[in-house]
């Protein structure tokens, strides 16, 4: 991932490798990491069984904040793919009983916005 997608708020594919030896410790048992995508410190994560998104904050980012959001939790999803002139395409989860979506990010072109919306659908849907 660039900088410059950093400094803007796009996230980048992460390397599963490098994920699975900072953040194992926050699977359970029979949890796997299937993708994941960083952004700037922050890291988004999709395992066969949640969605956990690492926020580290102040400038030291020591303080880190993990959430856990199951995926029987989100009640509807969104993509918009990046046009010609975009530098992202954007993600957008609600959670049930939410009127405007809990979670929203933006993904620089480096991501194939269609390959999370097929892990997403997987784990929502099915």
């Amino acid at each position: 991932m660039g900088l410059f997608s950093g400094l803007l708020g796009n996230a980048g594919v992460a390397n599963p490798a490098e994920l699975n030896k900072d953040y194992s410790n926050l699977l359970t048992g029979g949890e796997t990491i299937e993708v994941g995508f960083k952004l700037v410190r922050d890291v988004f994560i999709f395992t066969n069984k949640r969605l956990i998104l690492i926020n580290k904050q102040g400038l030291t980012g020591k303080k880190v904040e993990y959430m856990s959001v199951a995926y029987k939790s989100v009640s509807r999803f969104s993509i918009e793919t990046a046009g010609h002139f975009d530098l992202e395409a954007e993600l957008k989860i609600w959670i049930s009983g939410e009127t405007s979506p809990s979670i929203t990010r933006n993904f620089n072109k480096q991501v194939n916005i269609y390959d999370l919306h097929k892990v997403l659908s997987q784990h929502v849907l099915g």
